[in-house]
Parts: structure tokens; sequence; C-alpha cells
């Protein structure tokens, strides 16, 4: 154990990832890294990030924008709660540390849409804060070298794997090895400890991973009890006006998709005329159904039947949050992925 982040840190600096663009001491493009970088790859975080800061370079710009300029630049990047939050949380440190993210990982977790581990993250690439890490990759490579068996996501195994993350961090070092360990782990568990196939003859830690000591590297971690997976069916109405443009509605600030543009939605074509004359005060023809297609949500798969109709007389009522948008702003627009695959097609 003693030697552990020794190691780690040499495998760092000699074969980790170095020049990504948030690998910065700066709170405010660390912090921003870490949120895009939950559950999402970071291939496709490099084509967000840059578009990101170009469009509110420091903390404050982020905090006066409108919630809908966000959720528009954050469209196709999916789990949209981590972009209402980040909003939230430019506020909060605006309002409450003004624009500066403290260097106390407990405060930093505090804040809206931030973590115990992404609190530790930010603090110890901005500030040298010695504080342990346990993302999804870390907790892979933890469970590997100590053999920890047990799925990661239960309360009991994740405490484990906390007490070993806190015990397993270098001693304090004024020459960054906070860092490098952090990234490295990150690091490790990306480019070598991988989900299928991990690189074990090129791993630091080989000589006493007890997975490959025992040839149970697909074994561990243990994997997700399997349950049934549920789903869900919805008509979403691409309803067009004699100008070409297609109607819209704001969707609720909670829930799947909170806060986004989206597609009105019923159970089925048979309702749906009514409903659309009760709820937006609007005519409708229904046109051919498109083909349907199946978006998988974390937890439950959503089929969508895409129904053109076009809008023959009335005007949509204003308070019912819907309204009419060009294709090309609607594209523009905050959208989720289905939406956009839709509209892409009209």
């Amino acid at each position: 154990m003693s030697t552990f982040s020794a190691r780690l840190i040499a495998w760092q600096q000699q074969h980790g990832r170095h020049g990504l663009p948030w690998q910065i001491a700066d709170g405010y493009k660390v912090w921003l890294s870490e949120i895009m970088l939950q559950q999402t790859q970071v291939t496709t975080v490099l084509d967000y990030y840059p578009r990101f800061l170009t469009k509110f370079p420091t903390i404050f710009d982020l905090a006066a924008a409108p919630l809908d300029d966000v959720l528009a630049l954050w469209s196709g990047l999916g789990y949209y709660t981590r972009a209402r939050n980040l909003h939230k949380c430019a506020q909060a440190v605006v309002s409450q540390y003004d624009g500066q993210f403290p260097a106390d990982p407990a405060l930093v977790a505090e804040l809206p849409g931030i973590g115990r581990s992404t609190a530790a993250a930010i603090t110890a690439f901005s500030y040298g804060t010695r504080a342990a890490i346990l993302d999804g990759n870390v907790k892979r490579v933890l469970t590997r070298w100590a053999g920890i068996e047990g799925y990661p996501g239960v309360k009991a195994v994740e405490n484990k794997l906390w007490d070993l993350a806190n015990a397993l961090l270098p001693p304090t070092d004024p020459t960054g090895g906070i860092e490098a360990y952090t990234q490295g782990l990150m690091d490790l568990g990306a480019t070598v400890c991988t989900p299928k196939k991990p690189t074990c003859l090129t791993c630091p830690m080989n000589t006493d991973c007890q997975a490959r000591l025992s040839n149970r590297q697909t074994e561990l971690p243990t994997p997700k009890p399997k349950r049934a997976v549920p789903e869900k069916s919805t008509v979403m109405l691409i309803i067009r006006n004699d100008a070409g443009q297609i109607l819209l509605e704001k969707r609720p600030p909670s829930g799947i998709w909170g806060g986004l543009w989206s597609l009105p939605e019923v159970e089925s074509t048979l309702t749906a005329t009514d409903l659309v004359a009760q709820k937006l005060g609007l005519n409708i023809e229904l046109d051919p159904a498109l083909p349907d297609f199946v978006h998988v949500f974390t937890h439950y798969k959503l089929t969508i039947t895409p129904q053109p109709a076009y809008a023959m007389a009335g005007i949509a009522a204003q308070e019912s949050g819907a309204q009419w948008f060009s294709i090309k702003d609607a594209l523009a627009a905050g959208i989720p992925t289905p939406i956009r695959k839709i509209l892409s097609k009209v």
C-alpha cells in the first residue's frame, strides 16, 4: 500500500494523459470539465468544452446567462440535470464565493450538482488539496487491485472503497504529487484498467493486483444485478404551420429533459387532435406516421412514434409554453437528442 501512490505518480508522469485543455489550475475550467466528463467520453467533451468556454469564458458569464442558452449549448451531451445544476452552481459560486471555488472539498460538495468525488477532483487540480476521488474508473481500479467483492454501488462496498481511497493517498507534497496522483487514477482506469480487455502487462500495479494474480479481471468489479428494463411509449407530434415552422413546447423544469424544448406528446394518435385542440388551441390534421424508433435511457426504454401533423387553424396559446420555430432555430435551441434526430429528418 505504501508504494501504490509512488508507482502511480511515476506512471502518470511518463505514460498518463497530458495536454488536455482543462489540465490547468483554474477552478472554473476544472469544474466545467469534471461536470462534462461525468458519464461522457473525453473525445465528446473535447468538442463541447471549447465551445462552452467561448460562449461563457468566465463563471460570471455563465451565472448571468439565461438557462435556455446553457441548455442549447449543452444539447447533445445528455443527462441535462448536469446543465441545470451547472447553471445553479455558477450562480452559487458567484453569490457565495465571489466567483472563486473554495479550496475545501467539503464546501465544494455542498454546491449544486457536485458530489464528494467531483469536489475532491476540483480542489486537487485547482489548489493541490489532498482529497480522495472515487468515480467509476477509480472504483474499477481499486476493486481489482484490492480484490474487493460485491457490486460497488452497494453502500457497504462503496464505504470500503472510500476507506481504501483515503488510505492510498500520497503524503502532502508541495511539488504537486496529488495532481499527478489524481490524474493517474483517472488515466489508469480510462486507458489501462478498462472494463473489457485490460492491458495488465503495462499496468504499474500488476505485481500486486489481486484480480490479476487470481485471473479474475473479468469478474471484478462485481457486475450490477440485472433486472428487467421497463419499456414506455409515446407519440411525438411534428406540427407544422403554413410558414413551415415546427411547434415545440417547453418541458417542466424537473424530470426527463427538464427545461428543454421538445415536441408535443400524446399517448395515442387517436386522442391527438382533441388533446391538441384543448391544450394548445390548434386544429390539426394528421399525416402518415413515421417509423418508430427506440431511445434508451439509464432506467428504461422509450419507443417514440413521430407523428407529422398540419395546423389548419388556431394559434398556440402562449400560456401553454408552446412556440413556433423554424427548423434552423429549433435545431439551435436546447432540445433532446431524439428530438434533434427527428427534426433532422423533417
